[in-house]
C-alpha cells in the first residue's frame, strides 16, 4: 500500500555477487526490490548461485509485505558468513516473484555490476576448495621429478 511501498523490477545487466572475493553468483535474470525507505535489494535466481557454498540454516524471519524468510550460510575456503543469504519459499501471493530467488547481506557478499554476457558459478569457483582438502579442479601435472634419493 501507499504507506509501504515495495516495487520490483529486473535489472536489465549483469550482477555478481562475491563472497570474500570468490564468485558465488552471476546472472543476467536478477530483479531489484525496493521497499519502503529501505536500500534496493538484489534477488537472483537461485540457478544462477553456487548453492555447494551455502548451507541451510534455522533461522526464519516473518515480513508482514513479502512472508517467511529461510536463511542460509556461506562458508567458503575457511570463511563463514552465517544467516548471510535469505530467500521467501513460500511468499505471499503479491511477492510471488521473488520465490526462490536469493537475496544477499551487503556486509558479507559484495555485489556488483558487470559487462557482458554471464558466467556459469560452478566454472567460476572450480579453483577453490570443496572444503574436503582436494581440489575442485583437475590437477595439474608435476613440473618436476622426484629428489635424488
Amino acid at each position: 500500500g501507499p504507506d509501504h511501498p515495495i516495487t520490483i523490477v529486473g535489472h536489465g545487466g549483469r550482477v555478481q555477487a562475491l563472497f570474500n572475493g570468490h564468485l558465488i553468483a552471476d546472472s543476467g535474470d536478477v530483479l531489484i526490490l525496493k521497499e519502503a525507505s529501505y536500500k534496493p535489494v538484489a534477488y537472483f535466481p537461485r540457478k544462477d548461485v553456487e548453492m555447494g557454498f551455502l548451507a541451510g540454516t534455522k533461522l526464519d524471519t516473518y515480513c508482514p509485505y513479502k512472508g517467511h524468510a529461510s536463511y542460509f550460510t556461506v562458508s567458503m575456503d575457511g570463511h563463514i558468513a552465517e544467516n548471510a543469504v535469505w530467500s521467501y519459499e513460500s511468499p505471499h501471493p503479491a511477492m510471488a516473484i521473488i520465490k526462490d530467488r536469493l537475496a544477499f547481506y551487503p556486509n558479507f557478499v559484495e555485489i556488483h555490476e558487470v559487462g557482458g554476457a554471464a558466467l556459469s558459478p560452478a566454472a567460476a569457483v572450480l579453483h577453490t576448495d570443496s572444503g574436503g582438502g582436494a581440489s575442485q579442479g583437475e590437477r595439474w601435472a608435476p613440473t618436476a621429478g622426484n629428489p635424488p634419493a
